[in-house]
């Protein structure tokens, strides 16, 4: 019987109430569909409008809503959540031998906010006068002078960072109380360890931003002068706040995508992880140093030459223990008996796309280019190689992986092969059409453009309309399996680590006997042991 049958409330009081987990996590992932939907749609928009040259299909301030409303629903309602709230919740008690978080009612409570932040953000749109156009920074000055429902939008994002906080409470308690007997922490998966160190993230660099958007409500409402420079008070001040969390936020969203392809790569490579500590201990690394380069987002504000060159020192170490990760994950490939399946292709591209994320930003990393690119479309192209294509793809690759243990039903693996072809052109085509505009000098934000970007603008608006249509065919897999779908097998791919050891989906409590452990991770033939 499943842990959906063994629930003392049925229908849908038996989901809004829940405690358990897993049905937490299942929770944030319908939602966050939804809401990624929303967003794709506004991008869709977005290139549609930029197909035209005169006259504009939108008005520029319907034009900057459309971005900023993006932007958030992107980054504050699916990529910073993402991995972290659904795969975390559903699975981080099983790989560690518990039978839930340490705090089932907080966990259960953190959905309850993030919901009600988003609520919050999608009231903004509709009250006031009108969604906010400041783009998902909320820059000061700006955000301070605009006329539409800043304040509202922004408040929805300070109480969705609640939600995180509790998420990364409750994920770092879990990992260091509720181990199983012999979990020790070298024997723990390492989608743990990404969930650890994204853990301290939530927890250390959350408030910063909170406080933050506290101010920028504060100020327009009662008009003291913290960000406004025409009562004394400091905009730089603003976006070193905003990047003190927002850079950290980036590992938020991108370590436990790592921690999932680490996951996928062993289990289809039917051998032992590579370097299991030195992923574990560059997970960690990514999320320390991460939190120090804050400043490579203001090369062009006027700081310190000094300032300037620490930063940019800094982000060319923060790409190292990117690079350990990358490079272990292809000496695990290297003489591997490997197995060809959709989570494996996707977690191909992942590691392709957010190669070129990454170096694009070692780009920006030196100063020289940097004040050339600056707020250009290459910043575009840049961030959603690594936000898209690293995270998202990572996304789509653990859904693939553990959507049969989650759901209990397969998915067609044809169709999600086909739908990876026009998912990987479309994305090319739509932001490497961006690094190129950038390179050209054609800003970002712009309702419109001149007439020499308009070919790069055609081609990256035919790549989103093919990128959006793949998108549809993956989701659209997933809808029918759940209706459809053959019941799975407990262990479909072979892995194992302790979640493919209990029944699929895994009972109300996982366990019926916490079981100890007596082995390190990742060992898929005697060979390996030895």
């Amino acid at each position: 019987m499943s842990y959906i049958d063994e629930g003392a409330r049925k229908g849908i009081l038996g989901w809004l109430l829940t405690t358990d987990h897993k049905r937490i996590g299942i929770l944030y992932l319908v939602s966050m569909v939804a809401l990624f939907f929303v967003a794709v749609t506004l991008g869709v928009l977005m290139r549609i409008e930029q197909l035209t040259l005169n006259p504009p299909m939108f008005s520029p301030k319907t034009y900057n809503a459309f971005f900023t409303v993006h932007g958030v629903i992107m980054i504050f309602m699916f990529v910073i959540p993402g991995l972290s709230t659904v795969f975390g919740n559903f699975l981080l008690p099983i790989m560690i031998g518990a039978r839930d978080v340490s705090f089932p009612r907080l966990n259960l409570l953190s959905w309850y906010l993030f919901i009600a932040g988003t609520l919050i953000v999608i009231a903004s749109l509709f009250t006031g006068k009108g969604a906010p156009d400041t783009g998902w920074t909320f820059y000061a000055p700006y955000s301070l002078q605009s006329g539409t429902n800043v304040a509202l939008g922004v408040f929805g994002v300070f109480v969705m960072g609640f939600s995180s906080i509790l998420t990364g409470l409750n994920f770092i308690t879990t990992i260091h109380r509720l181990r199983a007997p012999g979990m020790t922490w070298y024997r723990m998966p390492l989608f743990a360890w990404s969930l650890y160190g994204t853990a301290w993230i939530q927890v250390l660099a959350t408030p910063i931003v909170g406080i933050t958007l506290l101010l920028v409500i504060a100020e327009r409402i009662f008009g003291i002068g913290v960000f406004d420079p025409t009562k004394g008070g400091d905009p730089l001040l603003y976006q070193h706040l905003f990047w003190m969390y927002s850079h950290p936020a980036v590992y938020i969203m991108i370590l436990p995508a790592m921690g999932a392809i680490t996951e996928i790569i062993p289990t289809f490579a039917h051998k032992t992880i590579f370097g299991y500590r030195y992923i574990a201990y560059s997970s960690l690394a990514i999320a320390f140093l991460g939190s120090l380069v804050w400043g490579h987002h203001m090369f062009t504000s006027g700081m310190s030459e000094i300032s300037n060159l620490v930063f940019s020192l800094l982000t060319f170490l923060v790409a190292v223990p990117s690079a350990i990760k990358v490079f272990n994950w292809t000496a695990t490939l290297y003489k591997g008996s490997i197995e060809v399946k959709p989570p494996m292709l996707y977690a191909l591209t992942f590691i392709f796309l957010f190669s070129i994320g990454g170096l694009t930003g070692l780009m920006q990393g030196a100063l020289a280019v940097n004040s050339q690119v600056h707020d250009t479309y290459f910043i575009v192209g840049h961030f959603h190689y690594v936000m898209f294509g690293g995270t998202v793809m990572g996304f789509f690759a653990a859904l693939l992986y553990w959507f049969p243990k989650m759901s209990g039903k397969t998915y067609n693996e044809k169709i999600a092969d086909w739908a990876l072809a026009p998912i990987f052109v479309g994305f090319n085509m739509l932001y490497f059409s961006m690094l190129v505009l950038g390179y050209m000098g054609m800003p970002r934000r712009y309702y419109t453009h001149l007439p020499q970007y308009h070919t790069g603008h055609i081609i990256a608006s035919i790549g989103a309309f093919i990128l959006a249509s793949g998108v549809v065919l993956f989701f659209g897999n997933f809808v029918v399996a759940l209706f459809k779908g053959k019941k799975a097998e407990q262990n479909p791919w072979g892995g194992v680590t302790l979640e493919w050891r209990v029944p699929t989906p895994p009972p109300l409590e996982n366990f019926s006997e916490i079981p100890t452990i007596t082995e390190r991770p990742y060992i898929f033939n005697p060979e390996a042991s030895q």
